[in-house]
C-alpha cells in the first residue's frame, strides 16, 4: 500500500513540474514558483533526489526571473541542485541544472557559457527526455547562435516550427490534431497570442475550425465571405493590419461569440500545390509591437507545408467516410441476409440474432480484440445462411426429422460455406466463411461437415458450437417446449471434451446470469423487475446447476427467479 501511495505523490509532483514549466511560458512566474516549491517538499519527503534537484533548478530560475537581484544566492542554489544531480547520475536532473544556468547566463549577457550550458543540456535530453525539453532547449541555443536576445517565453526558432509542421504531413491524419499543432507552432514561430487556421468548405462556402487556441475545441463557422479570413479566401490577398476593429472587413462577430478582443492581424489565405486556396491564416496580436514583413514571409513558408499537410488530412478523412459507407452497406447487406432465413424458417426466427448474442458474451469474457469481435459477430449472423438451401418441407417442418430429412438438413452447413465463398471481399471474410461453416464441428471429429478435430476447428466455430447449442435447446418450438436448465447446463458439461472445447464451456457458464437473461429478453415483453438484475449479476450457470443438484441448497430462490426470466422470454 506503501508504495502505491509513494507512486501516485511522485505523479503528483511531476505534474507539479509541468505545471510550473507550462506557467513560465505565460510569464505566471510566482505561481511556477509555488508548484516547483510544492514538487520539490513532495520529492524531499519521498528522498527523491534526482526531481528535486529538477524542482530546486525551476524554483531557482523563477526566483531570479521574478528577481535579477537574487543572481548570486541563484546561483548558489544551483550548485547544491548540480551536486545532487551528479550523486544521484540522473540525466533529467543534470538536464535542467544545465538549462537553468544556461538560461540565467543568456539572460546576463554570458552567450559562450549559456551555449556551452545548453549543449550539456541537449546531450542529456537526447538520452533521457522525460519532460520534452528537446525541442525548447534546440530553440534557445539557436537564438544564441543567432545573436537573439533572452525572452520568456521563448521566442521559437522559426526552422524548428518549420520542421515540426513538415512532420506532421506524414505524422498526423486527424485534421483536427492537425489543425492544433499547424495553430500552436505558428503562433510560437510568429510570438502572436493566437492562430487560427480556416479550412474552406467548398460544398457549403463556409470558413470553419475547430481549433482556436484558448477556446478548447469549440467550433467557429460563417460564410466564407465574411471577415478578413473571408477577404482573404475570395480575394487571394494577404491582410496585415495594426487595428482589426477600424477595418471594416473585420468580422466582429467572431470576437462577441468568443469574448476574444482582436487587437493586430495578420491573415493570409493557404493555398495548395495547384495554387488554389484552401483556407486561411488568421494571427492574431503580436505579443511586442505589430506584424513585419518577416512575420508575412515566415507565415508564406509555414503555409507551404501546412497546405500539403491540411490536403492530405482531408483526403484521409474522405477515405475514412467512404471505408465506413461501405461498411455500413457489408454490414446491411449481412443483415439481410441472416433475415431471409428468419423469413422462411418462422419456426426458428430470431435464431442467429441470438446466437450472435451469446457469442459476444463469451467474447467479451475472454476479452478478444476488437478485430477477432467483429469477425466472429459477422459469422455468426450468417451461420445458418445455407438454410436457404433446404427444402421448404424439411426446414419448416413440425416434428422429428426422418435420418433422410436430418441428412439433408445437415447439408446447410456446406452450402453457408458454397454461398459466402462467392462472395469473398477480403482476407476477413474468409475468416467468416471458414467460421460460419464450423458451427456443428465436434472436439472429437465426429461433427459436420469437414469432420474437424480440436484445434482444428476455428476458434471463432467452437465459440459458436456452444452458442448455437445453447439456444437450440432453450428456445421454444411448436413441437416442443423448452428444456429445463439444469439440463441443458448438464449436456454442456457432459459434452465438453467430445462435443465442445471445454475452455470455452467453461467460459460460458461463468457468465453473470443477468447477461444471459438480457438475451431471453430480446425475445419476449418481459423487462427485469427492480433489484432482479443486481441479484442475477452475482451468480452464474454453473451456480444454477449447482444449487438445482444440492438438495440442502439455500438458493433455491435464486433458481426460481432465474427460471421466472428463463420461462417468460416467449410468453
Amino acid at each position: 500500500m506503501a508504495e502505491v501511495l509513494d507512486t501516485q505523490l511522485v505523479l503528483e509532483g511531476k505534474e507539479l513540474i509541468k505545471k510550473g514549466i507550462s506557467m513560465l511560458n505565460d510569464k505566471n512566474y510566482e505561481c511556477a514558483k509555488q508548484n516547483f516549491l510544492e514538487a520539490q517538499k513532495r520529492f524531499t519527503a519521498l528522498r527523491q533526489a534526482d526531481y528535486i534537484a529538477v524542482s530546486m533548478s525551476l524554483a531557482a530560475m523563477t526566483k531570479y526571473l521574478l528577481d535579477k537581484k537574487t543572481y548570486n544566492s541563484v546561483l548558489e542554489t544551483l550548485n547544491d541542485a548540480g551536486y545532487m544531480a551528479q550523486y544521484c547520475k540522473s540525466n533529467t536532473a543534470r538536464l535542467f541544472v544545465e538549462l537553468v544556468q544556461g538560461n540565467i547566463n543568456f539572460d546576463e549577457g554570458n552567450s559562450d557559457v549559456a551555449l556551452i550550458h545548453y549543449n550539456n543540456a541537449k546531450s542529456y535530453a537526447e538520452a533521457d527526455d522525460e519532460f520534452l525539453m528537446l525541442d525548447y532547449i534546440n530553440t534557445r541555443i539557436s537564438q544564441v547562435q543567432n545573436g537573439m536576445e533572452f525572452s520568456m517565453p521563448v521566442k521559437s526558432n522559426p526552422l524548428v516550427s518549420l520542421v515540426k509542421i513538415g512532420r506532421s504531413i506524414t505524422a498526423l491524419t486527424d485534421i483536427n490534431v492537425l489543425l492544433k499543432v499547424i495553430a500552436e507552432e505558428t503562433k510560437n514561430a510568429i510570438q502572436a497570442d493566437r492562430c487560427t487556421v480556416f479550412i474552406l468548405d467548398k460544398e457549403k462556402n463556409e470558413l470553419w475550425s475547430k481549433i482556436a487556441l484558448g477556446m478548447e475545441s469549440q467550433e467557429i463557422r460563417f460564410p466564407a465571405d465574411r471577415g478578413l479570413a473571408g477577404y482573404v479566401v475570395q480575394t487571394g490577398e494577404s491582410v496585415n493590419i495594426e487595428d482589426a476593429y477600424v477595418d471594416p472587413r473585420f468580422n466582429k462577430d467572431v470576437d462577441s461569440k468568443s469574448g476574444y478582443h482582436t487587437k493586430s492581424m495578420l491573415c493570409m489565405p493557404i493555398k495548395n500545390n495547384n495554387q488554389e486556396i484552401i483556407g486561411a491564416f488568421q494571427v492574431l496580436n503580436k505579443l511586442n509591437g505589430v506584424f513585419t514583413k518577416n512575420d508575412e514571409d515566415l507565415l508564406v513558408a509555414i503555409g507551404g507545408s501546412a497546405s500539403i499537410a491540411l490536403e492530405n488530412a482531408q483526403l484521409f478523412e474522405q477515405q475514412k467516410e467512404l471505408y465506413k459507407e461501405q461498411k455500413d452497406l457489408f454490414e446491411s447487406f449481412i443483415d439481410t441476409l441472416a433475415k431471409s432465413i428468419d423469413a422462411r424458417d418462422k419456426i426458428t426466427a430470431g435464431h442467429s440474432s441470438r446466437v450472435k448474442l451469446y457469442a459476444m458474451l463469451i467474447v467479451d469474457a475472454l476479452d478478444l480484440d476488437l478485430h477477432d469481435r467483429e469477425i466472429i459477430e459477422k459469422a455468426a449472423i450468417l451461420h445458418d445462411i445455407g438454410k436457404i438451401g433446404i427444402r421448404d418441407a424439411v426446414l419448416q417442418k413440425e416434428g422429428k426429422l426422418t435420418p433422410e430429412e436430418y441428412a439433408h438438413i445437415q447439408e446447410h452447413v456446406q452450402i453457408t460455406h458454397d454461398i459466402l465463398e462467392k462472395i469473398h471481399m477480403s482476407d476477413d471474410f474468409k475468416l467468416i466463411t471458414d467460421i460460419a461453416c464450423s458451427h456443428h464441428e465436434k472436439w472429437d471429429g465426429s461433427g459436420y461437415y469437414r469432420h474437424l478435430r480440436g484445434e482444428e476447428i476455428p476458434y471463432g466455430g467452437r465459440i459458436l458450437a456452444v452458442s448455437d447449442v445453447f439456444d437450440a435447446i432453450t428456445s421454444r418450438r411448436h413441437y416442443r417446449d423448452k428444456m429445463p436448465i439444469s439440463n441443458v447446463i448438464k449436456i454442456l458439461i457432459n459434452d465438453s471434451g467430445s462435443h465442445f472445447d471445454k475452455n470455452i464451456v467453461d467460459v460460458f457458464l461463468s457468465i453473470s446470469l443477468d447477461k444471459i437473461v438480457k438475451v431471453f429478453l430480446t425475445e419476449s415483453h418481459v423487462v427485469f423487475k427492480n433489484g432482479d438484475e443486481d441479484v442475477l449479476s452475482h451468480y452464474n450457470l454453473l451456480d444454477i446447476y449447482n444449487f438445482i443438484n444440492d438438495e440442502n441448497s439455500s438458493n433455491k430462490d435464486i433458481v426460481d427467479l432465474f427460471n421466472y426470466y428463463y420461462a417468460g422470454c416467449e410468453v
